[in-house]
This record gives C-alpha cells, structure tokens and sequence, in this order.
C-alpha cells in the first residue's frame, strides 16, 4: 500500500478497478482547510486523461509493472503490433492506448511493452529519439540556435519546434517525454 503523498509522477496504482498512472502529482495547501493532493491522472486501460484530488493519507494498492523487451513492427487499422524480443510472441495492442508512444517510434524500432500481470498495458520508449525531419519551411540564411524557430513535421508525423537552419531530411534527437526538439543528430 502507498499514501496519495507518495505517489510520484510515472507510478501506477489501483483505485477500485482502474489501473491508473500518475501524469502529474502536486501537494497543495489552500488557504484554510486540509492539505490535498492534485493529480493529473490517465486510466491505463482506457487511455482517458483526468484531474483528481486526494487527502494526503488516502492509501492505495501500487501496482506492479514488468517490461519486456520488444519491436515494433507495424500498425494495420487501430491496432499496432509489437513482437517480444526473446520469445517471437506478438502482441496487438489499440492505437488509442499507445496513440502518444507511436509519435516516437519507426517500425523495426526497440521498445519495452509494460506489463501488468498478463496484461499488456502499454509501451516504454526511450527518453530521447533521432527523427529525420520531412517537411518544414525553407532554412534562413546566417540563422542561429536562439531564434524563435519553426515548425517541422518528423518521419512519424509529429510536429516540433526547430530552429531556423534546421533543413529538410535532417536528423534531429527528440525528447520523447516534452517533445521538445534537443539537437541535430
């Protein structure tokens, strides 16, 4: 069991039935009244984003998550699929459930599948990726890295702020967790 003010951002517990993992968690202190716990929180197997409030002393079951390493080979429809690593299993898991997780990937691209029993719950990709941008606008002459930037569209479809030399077909090294743009790869 784990108090709602240990809870931290990434852990996964059980409220009820939900299997839920905490996106954000801050302590807050009204003016007068109790201290509570504000969290941004996302229904594992719904893949629904909400806001809750819990009492500092709430006690709830963690959840234990296992990964396993897999690659991701492709997505047919709404459903994508990933193949374990060690023992060939593969597995479907909803586009919706791994909708964020896809921006990031390639297939053919190492990941880890989250676990929760024999459930498969989601997927862990790496903290940072290489992309190589597809389409942005023209780069500007004598432009520097403190610019205010421009959009660019990567291989996955996702859209990040680049700076003004960045040029079609380069590769960048993106931050899965913001999706912020780093630097050139």
């Amino acid at each position: 069991m784990v108090a709602a003010h240990e809870l931290k951002s990434g852990m996964t517990f059980l409220n009820g039935e939900k299997l839920l993992l905490v996106i954000e968690a801050t302590h807050h202190k009204p003016g007068k009244g109790n201290t509570i716990m504000r969290m941004k929180l996302r229904d594992v197997r719904t893949g629904s984003t909400f806001d809750d409030t819990y009492r500092p002393e709430e006690k709830f079951e963690q959840a234990m998550i296992e990964t396993h390493n897999a690659t991701y080979l492709y997505q047919m429809d709404d459903t994508a699929f990933f193949m374990d690593t060690e023992s060939y299993e593969q597995y479907e898991i909803p586009v919706a459930q791994v909708a964020e997780e896809l921006k990031y990937i390639l297939e053919n691209q190492d990941v880890k599948i989250k676990f929760y029993g024999t459930e498969v719950i989601g997927v862990q990709v790496p903290t940072t990726v290489v992309l190589e941008v597809t389409d942005t606008q023209p780069s500007l002459k004598g432009a520097t890295v403190t610019g205010s930037g421009k959009p660019a569209t990567l291989e996955t479809g996702l859209t990040v702020t680049v700076p003004d030399f960045v040029e079609v077909g380069t590769k960048i090294e993106v931050n899965t967790q913001s999706g912020e743009y780093l630097k050139r790869a």
